[in-house]
């Protein structure tokens, strides 16, 4: 790479003069300024291969910056820095045209090679496209909140989707806020003015997946007393969300892959193909790469979906977010009516230090919940110690050692419950409950009789013909080879195993 001549931005002295530092070394020419009118004079008279500027300037910003730049020299990228590290900066970045956001404090290192690629990378059209116009609301109505460098990232990753109609996987543990960021692709994309339309897939009855998905004909199914549109069909022109991708039934796994690949999809007992304008949004807190191993997730669905895979990481990994996430749901219980609310040191101090079992849901109950049963305008650590020491979570909850099966059901449903809280069926909650417990049951009679089905279905007092379906239903994969003695001795055989002949 030759040397080029780069402009730099910023107001801050120190900041100008590491960078001018670095890039110097790396063998480039380099004009600093503290001032925006100056940076847009050397633009004006074509000075300048490459532009790094600061948001705030004491008069100008950074942002308002690009678009002009875009106008009059449209092969001059641009990197934006910015200590306002929220979504809204990277998306106003990217949606004027900002080759890169980097958020302050950022890595050196990353920051060079962020310009050798500017430098390197020809200018075409997929990098001026215009992208859709800025979404409505104030700056400081935040879709996410969180400045840790693991949501930095998330933020630029998100900025650069927004043009886009690309499929996405949302990979977190349970509470950390899939469907935040599905929404925030949502409001802040191409789709904006379509519907969003979510449909959680451990929360519907397996049977009932495919019409919730497609849609029903009058007469598809009994009880299918009229035609019933689908979640594909509602989001038409929108953003089509489906949370806990993981649960999804083999069978409907096959006729989302076709939405896919073909873009059209047929109702349940329908028999024309609709095509899909939706955007597909998909989320879930299992390792689907595990489940593709284990034949409960299809391979070639897993690649369809995982084009751009965004993993949100859990609340312990970024607890310097803790005060600013709990200023928010102070401010947003605060509006609900109840009294304001604020956090000693300690209190902070011992929430970053708490595990988070529940991720950010954990946190914005304990919020909610402080704020409506103390008086205190200053919460102490002793009250967040003796309400988190009230709320066990399933995690640390140890298990009693002369605990009773029943006893240990009705534990794990109460947690279900907990969990799962705002978001249960309308109907259909018994046939759920009793698949999450079937599957189990019968998988572990299997491998205690090492596959053999005829003895599993008198352990489990059913005929052996209801083990069966029951097996194909629930899409339980049963070892091969390991079903019956004699397939065993068989095998054993093939394999060079010694005979009672040989024996003699």
């Amino acid at each position: 790479m030759s040397a080029a001549s780069i402009l730099i931005a910023d107001d801050d002295r120190a900041i100008r003069t590491v960078l001018s530092q670095a890039l110097t070394r790396a063998g480039h020419d380099v004009r600093t300024t503290g001032s925006g009118k100056t940076l847009w004079q050397w633009v004006d008279r074509g000075d300048g291969d490459l532009v790094i500027t600061d948001v705030v300037m004491p008069d100008a910003n950074g942002l308002d910056i690009i678009p002009r730049i875009r106008q009059q020299r449209p092969g001059l990228r641009v990197i934006v820095m910015s200590a306002q590290n929220t979504l809204l900066t990277a998306v106003k970045a990217t949606e004027r045209g900002a080759f890169e956001y980097l958020a302050k404090p950022f890595d050196l290192k990353k920051l060079v090679e962020t310009v050798e690629r500017a430098l390197e990378t020809p200018d075409d059209s997929a990098d001026s496209k215009t992208l859709p116009a800025e979404a409505g609301g104030e700056a400081d109505t935040l879709p996410l909140i969180g400045r840790s460098p693991a949501m930095q990232e998330i933020y630029r990753v998100l900025a650069r989707l927004m043009g886009t109609d690309l499929t996405v996987v949302i990979f977190g543990e349970s509470g950390t806020g899939k469907e935040l960021i599905a929404r925030a692709l949502h409001d802040y994309g191409k789709r904006k003015e379509g519907p969003f339309v979510a449909l959680n897939m451990a929360a519907i009855p397996r049977e009932l997946i495919e019409s919730e998905l497609f849609g029903h004909e009058k007469g598809a199914f009994t009880g299918a007393v009229q035609r019933s549109a689908g979640r594909f069909e509602q989001a038409k022109g929108g953003t089509l969300f489906l949370d806990e991708i993981g649960d999804m039934p083999l069978e409907a796994q096959t006729r989302l892959l076709r939405v896919l690949q073909e873009g059209e999809y047929t109702t349940v007992g329908g028999r024309q193909p609709i095509k899909a304008d939706v955007r597909i949004i998909a989320a879930t807190h299992r390792d689907l790469r595990q489940m593709v191993k284990a034949g409960q997730f299809r391979e070639d669905l897993f690649y369809r979906l995982n084009v751009v895979p965004i993993r949100i990481p859990p609340l312990r990994e970024r607890s310097e977010d803790i005060p600013e996430l709990a200023r928010h749901f102070f401010a947003l219980a605060q509006k609900d009516g109840l009294p304001p609310k604020t956090l000693d040191s300690e209190a902070v101090a011992y929430l970053k230090n708490y595990p988070w079992p529940g991720n950010v849901r954990e946190l914005e109950n304990l919020v909610r919940r402080l704020g409506a049963l103390y008086n205190q305008e200053v919460i102490d650590r002793e009250i967040i110690e003796q309400e988190l020491n009230e709320m066990p979570s399933v995690e640390s909850e140890s298990t009693p050692q002369d605990e009773s099966l029943s006893q240990a059901v009705e534990r794990h449903l109460k947690h279900y419950f907990a969990a799962h809280e705002g978001s249960l069926p309308a109907a259909g909650l018994h046939d759920r409950i009793l698949q999450e417990v079937e599957r189990p049951l019968i998988e572990v009679c299997l491998s205690a009789t090492k596959g053999n089905q005829i003895k599993a279905a008198q352990l489990l007092g059913l005929n052996r013909n209801t083990l069966r379906k029951k097996i194909r239903d629930l899409d339980i994969q049963v070892a091969r080879g390991v079903k019956s003695g004699k397939k065993r001795l068989r095998g054993n055989a093939q394999r060079g195993a010694p005979s009672s002949r040989r024996r003699k």
